[in-house]
Parts: C-alpha cells; structure tokens; sequence
C-alpha cells in the first residue's frame, strides 16, 4: 500500500479541547474538512471501494449464508492488501498511518455490510486492547498476526445479564493453586467474529470483584462456543456464546493490570464509537446512491419516480444528514489525530497517546455514534419507501442494508446511553474544571435578562448562519444551566431532561460542523462552485434550530414551571430563531444534482 506520496499533516485547530466547541467559537480555517485528503489518502479510499467490489458485494449471499471459512478467508485477503494493518505501528508489521486515515478505511469498508462489522470488530475491539494494554511480549506475540490477517480477533465484554450495565459482569477468574493460571468460568455472549477468532480479549473479575482483562486463544482447556446465533441482520457476521468451564488461562496472559479492566473496556469505546459513526456513514452513501440508481430506473405516471417532488424531498434529506455526518466525523477525527501528536510530543508512549486523545474528545465520539447510527437508519428507511414493494425483497439489496442496519443504535453504548453520557461527561469536566461553562452560562444568563441589540445587522458572508449556532450554543448553556440549578443531584434521575439536551447537543455540534465545511469551501473554491453545498447547510440549520427549540421545550416544561419558565422559553425562542428559508427549493436542487449524476456525489 505504500507509495511516493506520504500522508501530510495538516495544521488545524490548536488547544480546542473535547466540549469546549459549546463555548468557544471555532473557525473554518482551523477545521479540517475530507475535501483535504491527501493523494495517499484518496489511493486508500479507492482501494477500499475497490476491495468490496471485487470481493464481497459478488459474494454477498455467500457470507449472509455463513459459508464456513469465507469470512476469515475475506480478512486474510484483507490483511494481505494492507487494509488491516494501516494505523499500526511498523514495529510490529503495520504502516503506522494517523487516524484520519484509518478512519478513511472503516468509512468506504463501512459499506460493506456483514463484512463490515467483521472487519471493523476484527481491527478494533480484536486486536487494540492488546495492542494499547499488552506487555511486550504479548504485542509482539499477537500483533502482527493479527494485522496481517493471518490470525482473527474477537472481544467479550457482554453477557446475558450485563449488556449497559457491563461492570456487573458474572464470569469470574481466581488465580490457581500453583500460580500458573487464571482459572475463569462464565459466559459471554453476542461476541462477533467469535466463531472464529484465534484470540479472545475477556473480561472477567478476579476473586469475585476485580474487573480485569485476560487474552484468551482458541483451543485453551475449558473455553468453548456456542452455535451462531440466528440474527435479524448482518447475518453474515459470525455471533456466537462463549463458555468458560475451569478455562486455564496462563497468568502472562494476564491484560493489565488486576481490577483495571474498565480501563480497557471504556478506553476502547471511545475509538470504537467514532469509527461505528464512520461505517454508518459509509453504509449510508452507498445506500442512498442504489436509492438514487433505483428511482431513476422506475417509472411510474410514465415517467421515473426521480421527478416526483416527495421523491426528490427523500433523496435530497438523506443527502444532506450524510453530508452532516461527514463533517462532524472528520472534524473530530482531525481532533483526536492532533492531539495524539501533542501527546506523543510530550514524550507519552503511542497507546497512551491514542488512547488519552480519544478520551479528551468523548464526548463528540458519544455525538457522532449516536448521529451516525441514525443516520444511517433513516438512509435505509427511506431507501426501503422509494424502492417500494420491491424495497422489501430480498432480491434488492435495500432491505439487506435496512435489516444490517438496525444493530448499529444497540452496540458500542446503546444510544440511549450515548444521550446519557453526552451531558453527564459534560458536566464532570465542568465540575472537574477541564471546561469552563459557569463563565459563558452567566453571561447567557446576563443576555436573557437585557434588551436584545437591534442595532445595525452584521453583513459579512455566512453572518446569519453563525449566529444562529452561536444562539443554538446559548439554547444548551441556558437550558442545561436552568436544569442543573434545579435539580442539583438528582438530575441523573431525569434521563428525559438529559436526552433532551443532549439532542440539542447533537444538533448544534452538527450545525456548526457542516457551517465551518461549507466556509471553508468557499474560501478554497468561491462562492459560485458551493451553491449546492450552502443549500446543504442552509437546510440543515433552518431545521436544528427547530428540533433545538422542540428538544429545549421539553426539557424545560419538564423541570420549570411560573417566571421561570416563561424566561427560559423566550430565551429558547430568541436564540433558536432561523431565517425564514425555502427549504423546498434548496432540497430539491440538492436531488437534481444527485439525479443527474445517479450517485450520492456531494
């Protein structure tokens, strides 16, 4: 994979830490945006489309069929290109790639359906825990196996009565009378490629309460598996039971440290959950483009269903949400790339590094899994409407990504524990002074209280739309602010209350993602070639500024009541105020071009 033209680093944002978007004013200069791969990048993204076109969409029946060997057989040949190892380190056989660039490959992967999900388990949860908590003789032992494809890796975290709730996990590990091995027994369950891994990551707790983790290999004494589970999608990805019967674990196979095993577990999370958003994206695109491909071949009324306005509107919403995903992914990955320089800088080995880059942006990861699951969901949703009855045969390949689909709002953090986390990460670092919110939630609260400024309008490009972010901002500091002054403490008990700011959260960070793009796009290629992308933003924006009014609505009539809250409900109304835009028009340019092409092409 390698070539003459090495990845560049390009010089973005500087010192903006994970939240601080929600205070701090970003620029477009300091943005990076996936119109700046580089010549490296772009031949990777090619390769990966070229990898699914010649090796999984002609066998795709075959994988959903479970035909044995294939899926492992398609990981080696992976492994082989290259598309395995690109972000690993070349100590241990990898390329040592950034993370933009590997999140390049699990977006164009990411729309490989079952395989996917293999790939994207294989290379994340399978193989970096060892890879950032190993000693040096297990990377050295497992690693390049691993990522070159010759081995496949699994991960147990899950088990039937521990799903969120992960800590409570019943398998238990208790060190053997000559101090040889761990002796574990228990069960895990839903663990992907587990049919036919070579190595398992396992999470067991040590003497009853230890949290720990344990390498485990396919053949040790006392672990078996279950029968491939019967799923309503991805059926092509192996999902299996793990059993644990006195399974002898050698003690070098010890991961980490004893009782510090939700460090694994919820360090890799993070990674996880941006590259989750990455695939769905991916997935997404190549729906959509099938479902453009499809309304441009079927006639109704004698003439193709493309020209229908209802048509047109479904294209064009689906469109904009990917084009909105792309941004907030690529602006965060950027993120967590520069600050894993900053980090190795300072002179912090590469796994503390990485890891330590990924937990400062958290909570934009808990974001972008939770948008990008849905986005995807609403892609395949309409896709499945525009196909119609066709949409629900099987012999169209719609109703394999709506099924494939659904899987992605449940694993790595149920959405609804993604909304949870978005807030209650936000207010720790709040209460930990890692982010300073009572500043700027004063200062909104000075606003509120004051004569709104009439004077003359600022008309300087893109004005009206960065106020309205810099508004929606206000919405979250006032609401979030308001609740937190209210229900003090028991606010964790008010999950409606935290899933409503954190909707407003999800839509703002969202809004100022694609605003910044679109900025930036105009200033490298004028106004004039942008159109269609400002009607993109445009759109988006007009309608966050109602889903922000709704979300911050309900949260507030659920915790205010008298002059508190006719306060805070005209504040909602001042600073979500849009102008009026025909979004009518704007959707329906946005399809044309799609149309016009036969692809998702923005």
């Amino acid at each position: 994979m390698s070539t003459a033209t090495e990845t560049k680093k390009v010089p973005t944002t500087i010192g903006m830490k994970g939240g601080e978007w929600l205070i701090k004013e970003s620029s477009p200069v300091e943005t990076f945006i996936r119109e700046e791969f580089t010549e490296e990048q772009l031949m990777i993204r090619d390769m990966c489309n070229q990898f699914l076109e010649a090796e999984i969409y002609p066998n795709l029946d075959r994988i959903d069929n479970l035909e044995p060997g294939l899926m492992k057989s398609l990981l080696t040949k992976a492994g082989e290109q290259g598309l395995l190892s690109t972000s690993f380190p070349e100590e241990y056989g990898g390329l040592g790639k950034d993370f933009v660039t590997s999140t390049i490959i699990n977006e164009y992967l990411g729309a490989g359906h079952s395989f996917s999900v293999a790939i994207a388990a294989h290379t994340g949860i399978g193989t970096l825990p060892i890879l950032y908590f190993g000693t040096a003789a297990q990377k050295e032992k497992y690693i390049p196996k691993l990522i070159n494809g010759e081995w496949a890796g699994a991960y147990g975290l899950t088990e039937p009565n521990s799903g969120s709730d992960a800590l409570s996990a019943k398998t238990s590990a208790k060190l053997s009378d000559d101090g040889k091995y761990y002796i574990l027994n228990g069960q895990k369950c839903w663990i992907t490629n587990g049919g036919f891994a070579q190595v398992y990551t396992i999470f067991a707790k040590v003497d009853g309460d230890k949290f720990t983790g344990f390498i485990v290999e396919r053949g040790t004494e006392g672990f078996t598996q279950g029968p491939e589970e019967h799923k309503m999608g991805i059926k092509g990805s192996s999902t299996v039971q793990l059993y644990f019967q006195d399974c002898k674990v050698p003690v070098e196979n010890l991961l980490g440290e004893i009782g510090k095993g939700h460090k694994i577990a919820f360090n890799i999370l993070n990674i996880g959950r941006l590259k989750l958003c990455a695939a769905t994206i991916g997935g997404a695109r190549m729906a959509l483009t099938s479902t453009v491909e499809y309304a441009k071949t079927r006639e109704q009324f004698k003439q193709p269903i493309s020209n229908f306005g209802a048509i047109k509107h479904k294209l064009a919403e689906s469109a904009i949400r990917v084009f909105v995903g792309e941004s907030s992914l690529y602006r965060t990955a950027n993120w967590i790339d520069e600050k894993e320089h900053e980090l190795l800088a300072t002179g912090k080995p590469f796994n503390e590094s990485l890891l330590g880059a990924a937990e400062e942006y958290a909570i934009e990861c808990a974001i972008l899994k939770v948008y990008g699951s849905e986005v995807l969901d609403f892609v395949v949703d309409e896709g499945v409407q525009v196909h119609g009855g066709n949409g629900f045969s099987a012999e169209y390949n719609i109703s394999r990504g709506y099924r494939d689909s659904r899987i992605n709002r449940i694993y790595e953090g149920t959405n609804e524990i993604n909304r949870l986390l978005i807030l209650d990460m936000t207010l720790k670092r709040a209460m930990g002074g890692r982010l300073d919110l009572m500043g700027p939630a004063m200062n909104v609260q000075k606003e509120l209280m004051s004569i709104p400024d009439f004077g003359a309008g600022d008309d300087t490009p893109f004005a009206a739309e960065r106020k309205l972010v810099a508004g929606l901002k206000k919405a979250i500091l006032m609401t979030s602010g308001a609740a937190v002054q209210k229900l003090m403490m028991k606010i964790e008990n008010e999950q409606e209350v935290m899933m409503n700011i954190a909707d407003m959260a999800i839509e703002t960070f969202n809004a100022e993602s694609v605003l910044l793009r679109v900025m930036k796009m105009v200033d490298q290629k004028g106004e004039a070639a942008c159109q269609l992308y400002g009607d993109i933003m445009r759109t988006y924006l007009y309608d966050a500024a109602d889903k922000v009014n709704k979300s911050g609505k309900d949260a507030v009539n659920a915790f205010a009541d008298g002059d508190e809250q006719r306060m805070i409900l005209m504040g909602l109304k001042r600073f979500t105020k849009a102008e009026p835009f025909n979004s009518k028009d704007a959707r329906r340019r946005i399809a044309d071009k799609m149309i016009a092409e036969g692809k998702y092409c923005y």
